[in-house]
């Protein structure tokens, strides 16, 4: 009895050493062959499976993307002429009384994008893209179909202008609401890179919000306030055209890219566009209420170490403009706007409450004043600034 003991004993040891180098067998072989690649626990609790299927559905959704917008993309072509000299009658320095001569040359090139705002023809690009009052435009679609721009808004405080063309039920876009926008957000773009790839798509993260940057173009420069920071690659061409979330909605308009950085690009965000846009359906121009300040936004942070409350602190208030003439003084804090606290955390950036206004209205201020509240009026006349 105690032999077969050892029998029965040794046999299952035996069994298990035998399963043991068979299953280490199977295994090496399924992972030579790639197949517990998809199932072995990595890290604990992930497997490169659901990495496989995170990454698909991260291609699927910019794929359905492109897809659902490019119909509502354009690229904003010039058309213009230009004297090209003869080099034969030409007296760089007028020594000799020579007129100029030479040939008018037609040019017409790619130059930037925009994007279908409604069916009807309407389309929003930047002002800069569309600067050359001289010449003629032009819109592409990404079916190559060419419609001429019959008339130009240009808005004078922001870098943003709507064309016209004569379309019927054109694939105009969604906009989205930039203020539900979070730093880290995968975003699209779209647009005509270099003035020359057209509907070319990149994609990336929101970098920051709420940016101020100084751009400079066509020979002029202006300072834009609360812009979208991006990595998505924007290139010369692409202004104009939008910055899209992962539902296909535009949340900005690409507006500027870094000369001295890598990666690192600027929107318009869409609020700002809406209002924008919504002041023109209405009035038919760009009329724009406007403070007539400077101002720093004021953390928590530093309210505290400075025993101030967060708001817009003045850095500059010009005397003409409406906030100068309602008393509003440099070194005040405003604190509330219409009713709405003013913070740059959590809360409504100034420049964001004063987009919704139109001018002639009159706006409750509250502002922080030698260590104590005040209130006024500011009344946003036509010729405020």
């Amino acid at each position: 009895m105690k032999g077969a003991k050892n029998f029965f004993l040794g046999l299952a040891f035996g069994v298990f050493l035998v399963g043991g180098m068979l299953t280490g067998a199977v295994v090496d072989r399924l992972s030579g062959i790639g197949f517990l690649d998809k199932f072995v626990l990595r890290d604990g609790d992930k497997t490169s499976l659901s990495v496989d299927r995170r990454v698909l559905k991260e291609e699927s959704m910019v794929i359905d993307v492109v897809e659902k917008v490019t119909p509502g993309v354009v690229t904003v072509s010039i058309s213009k002429t230009r004297l090209v000299p003869d080099v034969f009658s030409f007296d760089p320095f007028g020594l000799f009384g020579w007129s100029q001569g030479g040939k008018e040359e037609k040019i017409e090139q790619d130059i930037g994008t925009g994007f279908i705002l409604s069916e009807d023809g309407l389309i929003v690009t930047n002002k800069h893209v569309i600067s050359d009052t001289q010449a003629s435009y032009k819109v592409v679609t990404n079916k190559d179909k060419v419609y001429e721009v019959k008339e130009i808004y240009r808005d004078p405080g922001n870098d943003l202008a709507v064309l016209k063309i004569e379309g019927e039920k054109l694939a105009s876009l969604d906009l989205g609401d930039s203020s539900e926008l979070k730093v880290g957000q995968t975003v699209i773009a779209i647009g005509t890179a270099l003035g020359e790839f057209r509907s070319t798509v990149t994609t990336g993260v929101i970098s920051g919000l709420g940016r101020g940057i100084v751009a400079r173009g066509g020979g002029s420069s202006e300072k834009i306030d609360d812009v979208i920071q991006t990595d998505t690659a924007i290139n010369p061409g692409n202004s104009g055209g939008p910055l899209l979330n992962s539902l296909g909605q535009v949340i900005g308009v690409n507006v500027a890219v870094s000369s001295q950085g890598q990666n690192i690009g600027f929107a318009l965000p869409i609020n700002l566009v809406k209002n924008t846009v919504d002041n023109f359906k209405n009035t038919g121009g760009f009329e724009r209420a406007r403070l007539g300040i400077a101002y720093k936004m004021i953390g928590k942070k530093i309210a505290l170490l400075n025993e101030v409350p967060e708001g817009a602190y003045m850095q500059e208030v010009l005397a003409e403009g409406a906030a100068g003439l309602a008393g509003i003084k440099a070194e005040d804090i405003i604190i509330e706007f219409g009713g709405e606290r003013v913070l740059d955390e959590k809360g409504k950036k100034l420049s964001e409450l004063v987009n919704k206004v139109k001018v002639g209205d009159k706006v409750k201020v509250k502002i922080w004043r030698d260590g104590g509240e005040k209130e006024l009026t500011v009344e946003f006349v036509k010729e405020g600034v």
